[in-house]
């Protein structure tokens, strides 16, 4: 069993930056793949990162790649997603999620455990 709370979101100008954090509890994390996926109003809950249980190993989905950077502390049992260069398009409550397996999975029934969310407003 996993839980994940999600902090860092706010409101920020287009063109700046924000990290946010993604906490887990128990003494397994190291062994979950973790990824954020990310939700505007009225649209479906969409994949932006991925990254192996080692860290190694990570994917973005295309409007993201080269701002976006996701990492994590194992030590910490947390993830992180750091959000550079952001666009009024990128407002979305943002949410973590945490997977058995290694390989890369961008569909939400992949993922067994998903924090709360933390809600993204990028200014224009």
């Amino acid at each position: 069993q996993v839980q994940l709370v999600e902090s860092g979101g706010g409101l920020v100008q287009a063109g700046g930056s924000r990290r946010l954090s993604c906490a887990a509890s128990g003494r397994t994390f190291s062994s979950y793949a973790m990824a954020w996926f990310r939700q505007a109003p009225g649209k479906e809950r969409e994949f932006v990162a991925h990254i192996s249980w080692s860290g190694i190993s990570t994917s973005y989905t295309d409007s993201v790649k080269g701002r976006f950077t996701i990492s994590r502390n194992n030590a910490k049992n947390t993830v992180y997603l750091q959000m550079n260069s952001l666009k009024p398009e990128d407002t979305s409550v943002y949410y973590c999620a945490a997977r058995s397996g290694d390989r890369i999975a961008t569909m939400t029934p992949a993922y067994a455990y998903w924090g709360q969310g933390t809600q993204v407003t990028v200014s224009s």
